[in-house]
């Protein structure tokens, strides 16, 4: 409820500092048509340096005006991302790819037999792995890309 009221607050007050600012820059044009007026007829450099000073001055009103549209982005934007923050989790092996490799074969065995179909094995040895081998081929997919191209090679 306080954050509604909160972004209530926040919106009426943009709402009346941008009318402010328009309200300056109409009275400032007004009066910059009148000053130019008066330094024409008068042609005094002090009327020509008043009106330098007002044409600044309604200058920089545009640019508080623009900044404060920015703020206002800046200030709804910063809204959107604390509804929207979330959780995100990082995992990261730490291990050799034969580690790796152990790893997800057992998780497919794992799934496998979570799902209730037989496991399929090639062979009821356990299987060794030549870990320079394996490194080897990984290496050359990381390298090439995995084409398949490795495995036909011969030493």
């Amino acid at each position: 409820m306080s954050e509604n009221k909160e972004d209530f607050n926040i919106a009426e007050d943009y709402n009346y500092s941008r009318a402010t600012y328009y309200e300056l820059i109409d009275k400032g044009r007004e009066s910059l048509d009148l000053m130019m007026d008066v330094a024409r007829e008068s042609e005094h450099p002090r009327a020509f340096e008043v009106l330098s000073g007002m044409i600044k001055n309604i200058a920089e009103i545009n640019g508080s005006l623009m900044d404060l549209n920015k703020k206002n982005k800046e200030t709804k934007l910063v809204g959107k991302e604390k509804k929207q923050s979330g959780t995100t989790n990082n995992n990261v092996f730490i291990g050799s790819t034969t580690d790796l490799q152990r790893m997800l074969l057992d998780a497919n065995a794992r799934i496998e037999k979570e799902i209730d179909e037989p496991v399929i094995v090639a062979s009821e040895e356990p299987v060794e792995w030549n870990e320079e081998e394996t490194d080897a081929r990984m290496n050359v997919i990381a390298q090439n890309g995995n084409t398949g191209d490795h495995y036909d090679e011969e030493k």
